[in-house]
Order: C-alpha cells, then structure tokens, then sequence
C-alpha cells in the first residue's frame, strides 16, 4: 500500500503541505500559490481523501506512509487541523525528516478517556452520517458550520473537496480525533521548531494552540486577528508568509 499523486509547486527550500478533513491536495489553492512563489510546495491526498479515497490508515499508519511517499531530504511540514494532527505525528515518529512545523488549527488530541470515547463515537455517528447521505449532501452540512462561518464563498474550492463518502468515513473512524492517542507527553521530546498558529475567531483552537505551544519544547505562537478556523483560505497571503517563514525566536 502506498500513497498516490504527489504534487509539487514552485522552487525553492521543499514545504510539505498536509490538508484538513474533506479537502484534498488540490484545496487552498490561493495559499499554495504563493508560498510557491519562494518554496517547493509539495502536496499528497491523505487517506480516506482525493486520489487515495481508497486507502484506510490510521494516524500512525498515515505517518509512516507519508514518510514513504514525501522527499528524502528534511522538509519544513505544515498542516492544518486533520493534516496538523498528522503532521505531528510524521514529525514524531520521523523526527529526522521534520526541519521545522507549521501546525495551524491543530490539537493535541483528547485527555480524557471517558471524553475521547465520548468524541469516538461523535465520529462514528458523522461516518455513518455521511454514508447515509452521501458525499455532497455532507459537505453541504459540513461547511454550513459556524466553524467555517467566516469562509468566503469559492467554488473552486468546494469542487476541490474529497467528494468520496466511503473514503471520507473511513478517515473519520480510522485517524479522527476519537481514535488519538493524546500527544501531550510525546510531544516534549519533540525538539524540532514549531510556529503553532490559530484565528482569533475560533476560541476552542486557540486555547488548543495555547496548550500544544506550552508542550512543545521549541514553539512559537501567532493567533491571527480576524479570522477562524480556516484561516489559511480566509486570509491567504497573511498565512502564507507565516508558513514560508522560519520560526520566530
């Protein structure tokens, strides 16, 4: 099993980029397009989504197949919320490939037992969900949430979504939030550099940035006035000069 359709963008010292639940490669082209203007962007389906809809992987599992695919020589790697959470655990569990990390949106995972079962079968219910209403109608309700409110209206972004629901409800019950293992401790002995990067309209993912910088030995943290969860494709330019910068000291 390996994972299809690298792409790269541009010249330039090599940026993995690793998209959120129900986008693919293709998403945030605004974003990639500049940080291509000085970077080699280099971006990949997850699994469950796009080329690799196919493929069921859990985060671990996903890891190890991203450090397969990605190139040899170490990477600066970004990702946002789904693609954070991955992005730390390649950089866990590979942590020589890792140059520095871009962690927007992103969380440690669930603390609590009893709350991360809670938060599994939350996800076990959406797969089933989605399964039942099929891939476009879930995105309708998925993006009518008031986590993506501040959203601008793009259809080209929308038509870059994963539109596979089997794909879209295995990555939910394989590598959602339910099924990680809370990260907190792993990550103090993660020496590589970090920027962790939330928008200031979105409440829950600044406290989560607040706690992740806190644990990560070599952290920095930027909360983005006027913006929410997806702030990479609400203020593009702004966060792509985060992400194509090293980390501040």
């Amino acid at each position: 099993m390996s994972l299809l359709g690298l792409q790269r963008d541009g010249t330039g010292p090599v940026l993995v980029w690793l998209h959120g639940f129900t986008q693919t490669r293709r998403s945030a082209f605004r974003f990639r397009s500049i940080l291509a203007g000085t970077h080699q962007v280099v971006t990949i389906d997850l699994p469950g989504h796009g080329e690799n809809a196919a493929i069921t992987a859990s985060l671990e599992e996903t890891a190890d197949l991203l450090a397969a695919a990605l190139p040899p020589e170490p990477f600066a790697l970004g990702g946002y919320s789904m693609g954070g959470r991955v992005a730390l655990h390649l950089a866990l569990r590979h942590p020589h490939r890792v140059r520095r990390l871009f962690l927007l949106s992103a969380t440690l995972g669930v603390a609590d037992d009893r709350e991360r079962a809670a938060r599994r079968a939350r996800d076990e219910a959406l797969a089933t969900r989605i399964e039942a209403i099929g891939a476009d109608a879930f995105l309708d309700e998925w993006l009518a949430q008031p986590l993506f409110a501040d959203l601008p209206a793009d259809p080209d972004e929308r038509a870059a979504r994963s539109h596979d629901a089997a794909g879209l409800a295995s990555s939910l019950r394989h590598a959602g939030t339910g099924t990680q293992a809370w990260l907190g401790d792993a990550v103090r002995g993660l020496a590589v550099p970090a920027h962790v990067v939330a928008g200031a309209r979105d409440a829950k993912f600044v406290r989560e940035a607040t706690l992740l910088s806190a644990s990560l030995p070599s952290a920095h943290t930027s909360i983005v006035p006027a913006a929410g969860h997806a702030a990479h494709l609400e203020l593009p330019e702004a966060l792509a000069a985060l992400a194509g910068a090293e980390v501040p000291v």
